[in-house]
């Protein structure tokens, strides 16, 4: 019985050893049985070893896509992160933003939509690892790549350099964003597996000294997981930087791409930082999209080399506010406000044909069926909002604003405001007396566009194409040239950040005479100042036809719980939107984009005020409709 027994007892062993194994062959891809809460004893973290990542020492492939809080209403996160495991991904990648948390030098902000500790405890209880990619520059669309438009204050700034001033900054910035992150690293219980070292630092590589500074910062403020550098193709060898992993950057996989990453580094697993599932649209330009099924087939290409994967973007969102950013090559294009990116989920969250397509690859390499994917939210038509008030700007001027007085053109970014920290974003008015007309000259000092007035009487533009108008000759006696500008998005990518001031940068000829003593007037609409604008006398019934710079207001009755909307801006020219205090951004008949997108949480029962900023003409209606639309498409090549 005993020999028996003992065969009896070997086979079960046997059987019991080949399911533990297979069990640990599964967990190579099985993101919920591998999940930030489901993995105690943590101690080797993110590795590398024969070109493949271990996860505690057990073969782990990272399927990812990124999603940045700052652009997703917080009600929303979760929502976004249970699509993403749907869709069969096990990591989150995420910016930071450090224009948004110090807005002010030495004021931090990790509350509300910006509270990035529940935003990575979140993912963690949804069973996402993290990548962060914590700059100091991020370039991902946003005004100025996510730098703090007060380091312009210093004419001598050398932004993404070893220059003192920056590293100065950046010292005081991480001293406080890295007690927010170092908590979250897997080896101390959290989601974060993997932190970048700056942002395609190779385009830009100004400084050879720079990436090791930012990698040394990184380390001595305790972060101790696996480090990683993000470059395309070209700027590879010019951005790494020793103990970090290069990955790279594209969106079609030419022949060879992924083994670029071996010229530069040896044995090593492969990864696409960011494989781009679509595109971002300019202002005057066409909405692009990237073909479903040649993305999905690329993605496949990618995942059969053996290669990890993050999808920029899984989901984009929204450039709320003033936030976008701006190309500047052949000439200066800003970003539209939707972030919607032709991504895997819509800019509101919904499901693409992208998604199903890619769920449905990502079950096969997984070899396991995904979670069902969540109901959609629903979307509401409101109909047509009647905009029945408005107020000049020219009359609110006197009730609300107080004039800077300076001798010469001030740009917006020096400006004594905010503590001294300048004016961010917004429109700036510039006002002087002249004493006749004449030729106007801007000497290509405006940035980024200039609506032109005498007195009260618009006259015409100034911008990067159109650098000098004519003022008509008036009666006898001094009369007002008011220049009111308009910052459209510092460029976020390329070799002029340095130059990214905004405002009047410089002198304003009038006949050939520079233009003196200016009263300037801060309009960067913050909510103080649009919480005053709801109390200022002069609101008056709109008439038939009135033509801006004004400020219209209206109600929006909402009778049951809010939904997601969009707004739609037909027959009104270019300016900004403000619902219930929320700045939603920028819209501009020259499209590509026609609606804005208004989400549920930001609505509520009952009334619901939306204030416009128009700078020209004028509509007395606006639709809320219940599908976004974001312009003529153009096919990425």
């Amino acid at each position: 019985m005993w020999p028996c027994g003992g065969r009896r007892q070997r086979r079960l062993g046997g059987v019991a050893l080949l399911l533990v194994v297979l069990w640990l062959l599964l967990r190579r891809f099985n993101w919920s049985e591998l999940t930030p809460l489901g993995l105690w004893g943590r101690t080797h973290g993110l590795q590398t070893e024969n070109s493949e990542f271990l996860l505690e020492g057990m073969p782990f492939r990272i399927l990812g896509g990124s999603m940045h809080y700052f652009r997703v209403p917080r009600e929303y996160w979760e929502d976004r992160m249970l699509k993403m495991r749907a869709c069969g991904l096990n990591t989150l990648t995420t910016y930071v933003p450090w224009n948004l948390h110090e807005k002010e030098r030495g004021k931090f902000d990790f509350s509300k939509n910006l509270d990035l500790r529940a935003f990575l405890s979140l993912a963690a209880k949804n069973g996402l690892w993290v990548i962060l990619r914590p700059g100091p520059y991020i370039c991902s669309e946003w005004d100025l790549g996510g730098l703090p438009s007060w380091l312009l204050q210093d004419p001598e700034m050398r932004l993404r350099t070893t220059y003192k001033g920056f590293t100065e900054a950046v010292d005081a910035y991480f001293d406080r964003l890295m007690r927010v992150v170092v908590p979250f690293q897997y080896k101390k219980g959290g989601p974060i597996i993997a932190v970048q070292v700056e942002n395609e630092y190779g385009s830009y590589a100004k400084d050879p000294n720079y990436m090791n500074y930012v990698k040394m910062a990184l380390l001595n403020r305790g972060i101790v997981e696996l480090l990683m550098t993000s470059d395309n193709k070209n700027g590879l060898s010019f951005g790494l930087v020793d103990g970090a992993l290069a990955t790279v950057n594209f969106q079609k996989l030419e022949p060879g791409l992924l083994k670029s990453l071996d010229t530069v580094q040896k044995d090593q697993p492969k990864m696409v930082m960011e494989y781009w599932t679509g595109w971002f649209d300019n202002w005057g330009g066409p909405h692009y999209v990237f073909d479903a099924d040649g993305m999905v087939n690329t993605v496949e290409s990618i995942l059969k080399t053996g290669a990890s994967i993050n999808l920029y973007m899984f989901h984009g969102g929204t450039n709320f506010g003033f936030m976008n950013g701006a190309l500047e090559a052949d000439e200066y294009k800003s970003d539209v406000t939707s972030y919607d990116y032709d991504a895997v989920l819509t800019e509101a969250g919904d499901y693409t044909s992208k998604f199903f397509k890619l769920r449905q690859l990502f079950s096969m390499v997984i070899g396991q069926p995904l979670p069902l994917p969540p109901m959609i939210e629903s979307k509401a038509s409101y109909g047509a909002i009647l905009l029945h008030q408005y107020i000049s700007l020219w009359d609110v001027l006197p009730a609300l604003l107080q004039p800077i007085k300076s001798e010469f053109p001030v740009n917006m970014e020096n400006l004594h405001l905010n503590d001294s920290i300048g004016q961010p974003y917004g429109y700036v008015l510039y006002e002087t007396v002249i004493f006749g007309g004449g030729h106007l000259h801007s000497r290509d000092h405006v940035r980024d566009r200039a609506q032109v007035f005498v007195n009260t009487m618009y006259v015409g533009e100034l911008d990067y194409n159109s650098v000098e108008l004519s003022i008509p000759e008036g009666q006898q006696g001094f009369r007002q040239l008011r220049l009111l500008v308009e910052n459209r998005g510092r460029v976020n990518y390329g070799l002029a950040l340095n130059e990214q001031r905004k405002g009047l940068i410089g002198d304003i000829f009038l006949n050939k005479t520079p233009l003196r003593n200016f009263k300037i007037y801060s309009l960067e609409m913050k909510p103080a100042f649009m919480k005053s604008l709801q109390h200022v006398s002069g609101w008056s019934s709109v008439p038939d036809y009135f033509v801006g710079p004004a400020f219209f207001r209206g109600r929006l009755w909402i009778e049951q719980q809010p939904q997601d909307t969009f707004l739609k801006l037909q027959g009104w020219e270019k300016g900004v939107v403000f619902v219930n205090g929320q700045n939603l951004g920028r819209y501009w008949k020259i499209g590509p984009q026609e609606t804005l997108y208004l989400p549920g949480p930001w609505l509520r029962r009952g009334g619901n005020e939306i204030v416009i900023f128009e700078e020209r003409t004028a509509g007395r209606i606006i639709q809320s409709v219940d599908i976004p639309y974001l312009g003529r498409t153009q096919y990425v090549d």
